[in-house]
């Protein structure tokens, strides 16, 4: 008998890792496909409900294993379709995952950290500050969730499904659980989510970019940057003085090298009025990218969402497009992105944790403000200066 002083969250192990789990338990390695299929492939939450295993086994799981370790405190809809899912950890920190849906295709965009320790001074979620990180497991169960909530236990997904980890929280700082869970995601066993349908955003954690140009199978990557100088991403993104704008463009240049044919990467760009978007700023933008010859790129220009706590505005709809014909003038491949959600705080930079909004919720919701003021030291990467 495995001797397990913690729950083992299974959501979190791969076919291989179950394997030696259900060994470990007395059980043929057969049952460990049996308990993938059904975690990741059916969406089951509850061991009572993978009724193909033994009874006994069952009975074990229980008692040496967790297959959920998130709970929906709050579910928001907003006019446009979209779905923000405010969940909870059995510790009680928060977890933001949103649906978008098109005609054409579903996204999932999903958190990777609980709050943010970054401090980029337009995003609501650094109002949170960081209250830790989530584990591969917990990563995977949002997309089970809320694919469950949308199609049913198990059901369909009629376009197939995209990710974005652009929710909450710095993936490259938690960069080993992301990885670990986008591998059990592209498992064709289960999800089967593959890494070209999946795109994951950093603001610049320039260690993890050469890391993550060195996968094999590795999404396609946006990278933030929202200013061209150093003196203004100081300000917006106080990251910038760990790794500057010189660091940050040679791992792109080097991500470059990577990239198959045909493939590119993106610079994720929010349009601050009055304060990134002038005609100086985006052909100081072009100058940027040509200086270190990134051509394989393309510009998504975000008008910022705002927020009562921030003190900023989105740029006007004509400077927005003003700035994207400059760009496109200089050879740059630019694209505006459409907000969605944001009167649901589900838009880009509004994942705060908020309890509080005017929409209805399918889910029981409780009223009281999340106190999420506590801050941890990232793993894996100093952010000295920072």
């Amino acid at each position: 008998m495995l001797a397990v002083v913690d729950k083992v969250h299974i959501v979190g192990m791969s076919g291989h890792e179950l394997e030696e789990f259900v060994v470990q338990l007395g059980e043929p390695k057969y049952r460990a496909t049996q308990l993938f299929k059904a975690v990741h492939e059916r969406r089951l939450r509850s061991f009572d409900d993978i009724t193909d295993l033994p009874k006994a086994f069952r009975a074990k799981l229980v008692e040496v294993a967790d297959i959920s370790r998130l709970a929906v405190e709050s579910l928001y809809r907003s006019s446009d379709g979209t779905r923000r899912y405010l969940m909870k950890t059995t510790d009680g920190k928060p977890v933001e995952t949103v649906f978008i849906p098109t005609e054409n295709r579903d996204t999932i965009c999903f958190s990777s950290q609980s709050g943010c320790a970054l401090k980029c001074d337009f995003c609501l979620t650094a109002k949170l500050g960081l209250l830790g990180n989530l584990t591969a497991g917990e990563i995977v169960e949002q997309m089970i969730i809320v694919l469950n909530d949308v199609y049913g236990v198990g059901g369909e997904t009629p376009h197939g499904t995209n990710l974005v980890g652009m929710g909450a929280g710095e993936p490259f700082l938690n960069f080993e659980n992301l990885i670990q869970a986008l591998r059990i995601m592209a498992d064709e066993q289960g999800l089967f989510i593959v890494p070209n349908r999946v795109t994951i955003s950093t603001a610049g954690i320039v260690p993890r970019i050469y890391d993550f140009a060195n996968l094999e199978d590795r999404p396609r990557l946006a990278i933030s940057l929202s200013a061209a100088t150093d003196e203004l991403r100081d300000r917006l993104m106080p990251i910038n003085k760990r790794w500057n704008l010189h660091e940050l463009m040679k791992s792109a240049k080097e991500l470059q090298k990577s990239l198959k044919r045909g493939e590119r990467f993106t610079f994720e760009y929010v349009m601050l009025g009055g304060v990134n978007d002038s005609d100086r700023d985006a052909n100081e933008l072009a100058d940027l990218l040509e200086r270190y010859a990134l051509r394989r790129v393309k510009i998504n220009l975000i008008p910022h969402n705002a927020a009562e706590q921030l003190n900023y505005h989105s740029s006007a709809p004509e400077h927005v497009k003003r700035f994207k014909n400059i760009l496109e003038s200089r050879g740059v491949s630019a694209y505006v992105r459409t907000p969605r959600g944001s009167d649901i705080y589900a838009a880009c930079g509004q994942l705060a944790a908020k309890s509080r909004t005017s929409t209805s919720s399918a889910f029981t919701r409780e009223e009281n403000d999340v106190d999420a003021k506590r801050e941890l030291t990232p793993e894996g990467v100093t952010l000295t200066n920072a």
